[in-house]
């Protein structure tokens, strides 16, 4: 049997005192996500019968999730992410702001102030092991023609699916580069295939998808900043076509018009002497007089001092 408490006086009340509402400091934003998140709680421990072993059970695996550092690869894993760039393309929708290459999840692995360079950079320092990869592409605005100067973000894992940083084994900056497009809006990078990654095997992150009978994988793929002043940043990231967790993907980031078909060559072009993958990819960008629009979202990043 279920007992009905929300909507006695003594909960109410307990709810405005948790969040503040009787009082005149603090944020009144903050008291208002406070006041319907615990509400929203309250009221799922109500309706679900949470038992007491099942809530402290939660509070405890928060505690790991935080020890973990974690709590970043489970908001994608649970489509967090994905939910707030439905929110956003919905919003853009409304506002008569949508086209352009699609946005996509950013990710947790991102590393602030990679190295610069002008129209063409190596992005891998030459020591990790890999099939080299050719990947390049042009910048081009709403009626095709070329952005010059726009700055290309871009990361991706190794061989192995790991990034540098947050892999020890790699050096600083590995597969991270900046590059700013030439005149005809073209950018270009040496590199190699990146492999996707799966969650931490016994990490707090895997410990929620194994109760829901789901995987943690995620498909290669390869980011993506582009910004430039007059411009809307985009963040995306496409995926490599053929790997068995593109339309899988646990993060929920893949995107049709994102999934890219690589082309084998083998001409010793671009200091290949031996067989790379072919990689283009052409980013659209729109522009706007809104400077509030040209830089990525506000969030914890990690950087290198």
């Amino acid at each position: 049997m279920t007992v009905k408490t929300i909507q006695t006086e003594a909960v109410q009340t307990l709810l405005k005192k948790v969040a503040g509402l009787e009082n005149n400091q603090g944020s009144p934003r903050t008291k208002e996500i406070i006041f319907r998140l615990m509400s929203d709680i309250y009221k799922m421990i109500e309706d679900l019968d949470i038992t007491p072993d099942e809530f402290w059970h939660g509070v405890n695996y928060l505690n790991e999730l935080g020890t973990n550092k974690e709590a970043v690869l489970l908001a994608p894993g649970l489509g967090f992410d994905h939910y707030l760039d439905i929110r956003e393309d919905a919003k853009d929708e409304a506002a008569g702001l949508a086209g352009g290459t699609p946005r996509t999840i950013e990710g947790p692995l991102y590393v602030e102030n990679a190295p610069i360079s002008d129209g063409e950079a190596r992005m891998d320092d030459g020591q990790t092991p890999g099939q080299g990869m050719w990947l390049h592409g042009k910048v081009l605005d709403e009626e095709g023609n070329p952005v010059a100067g726009a700055i290309v973000d871009i990361w991706h894992a190794d061989s192995k699916g790991g990034y540098s940083y947050f892999d020890p084994t790699q050096s600083e900056f590995n597969l991270r580069r900046r590059i700013v497009t030439d005149e005809q809006g073209c950018y270009r990078a040496r590199s190699i295939v990146p492999n996707g990654y799966g969650c931490p095997p016994d990490g707090s992150t895997m410990k929620v998808l194994r109760q829901l009978g789901r995987h943690g994988n995620r498909p290669a793929h390869i980011h993506y900043f582009v910004s430039k002043p007059g411009f809307k940043h985009l963040t995306t990231q496409i995926n490599l076509a053929g790997d068995e967790y593109t339309y899988d993907d646990f993060a929920f980031a893949t995107r049709d018009e994102l999934v890219v078909e690589a082309t084998t060559l083998n001409d010793n072009s671009h200091g290949f002497n031996e067989e790379y993958l072919d990689v283009e990819f052409n980013l659209d960008v729109l522009k706007t007089d809104k400077t509030e629009l040209e830089d990525k979202h506000v969030r914890a990043r990690a950087t290198i001092a």
